[in-house]
């Protein structure tokens, strides 16, 4: 992956292979497209077009595989701009590709607009964060510390 920013003075970066698969020749490696991106675009490596219907969903391929280093993690979001203009976005989101995964990277879009919408090769279909990953230790308990809110969920605090 190119970088064509130059790093601030928080942000780190570290290497990540990148492997293509046959139905991505042609298409441009995944990039930043800003100086500020937290993360880079996965393009749609579909041959054809597919067309989802409202309500729909489809398994998208990206075309591409990746290689992380242990201790981080790649999560696959939806574009805000698809959410807003088209109501296409992500199931199981934000996806998680661990660090010892070496398959392709696919996405599940769905249709939740109004009409149909139609997925074409090349097409900027999700963004991937590369994040770092913390282990908990879990510890059996019988009793938690106290809070002031304890137990209360959903929708507990009113409107």
């Amino acid at each position: 992956m190119e970088q064509d920013f130059p790093l601030t003075a928080s942000q780190k970066e570290i290497e990540v292979r990148v492997k293509t698969w046959p139905h991505f020749e042609g298409l441009a490696l995944p990039e930043y497209k800003t100086q500020g991106s937290s993360g880079f675009d996965l393009l749609a490596a579909c041959q054809d077009p597919v067309v989802l219907k409202p309500g729909a969903r489809a398994l998208i391929p990206g075309g591409i595989s990746i290689s992380l280093p242990q201790g981080f993690e790649a999560q696959v979001r939806p574009r805000s701009g698809l959410a807003i203009q088209h109501g296409i976005t992500l199931l199981n989101t934000p996806g998680t590709i661990d660090s010892d995964y070496r398959g392709e990277i696919k996405v599940i879009l769905i249709n939740l607009g109004q009409e149909p919408f139609t997925v074409t090769r090349g097409m900027r279909i999700a963004q991937v964060i590369i994040a770092e990953v913390i282990k908990a230790r879990l510890i059996p308990a019988d009793n938690l510390d106290a809070t002031h809110r304890g137990n209360g969920g959903f929708g507990h605090t009113g409107i």
